[in-house]
């Protein structure tokens, strides 16, 4: 099993861990009249559509 030879000092640590970055996630607007924001590829939670069908009761 590879294990280290020497420990990595603290500004190699960070460097590294600086790219763990949390992203917004996407979301764009449902067609329905009340226009609310949605997760693509998700059922409207408000009005019930998917991709302009009516797949959940309201």
């Amino acid at each position: 099993m590879a294990v280290p030879k020497r420990r990595l000092s603290r500004s190699n640590t960070r460097k590294r861990r600086s790219q763990w970055k949390a992203k917004a996630p996407a979301v764009q607007v449902c067609p329905c009249p009340r226009q609310e924001m949605v997760r693509p590829h998700h059922v409207c939670t408000h009005c019930g559509q998917y991709r302009g069908r009516q797949v959940l009761e309201p």
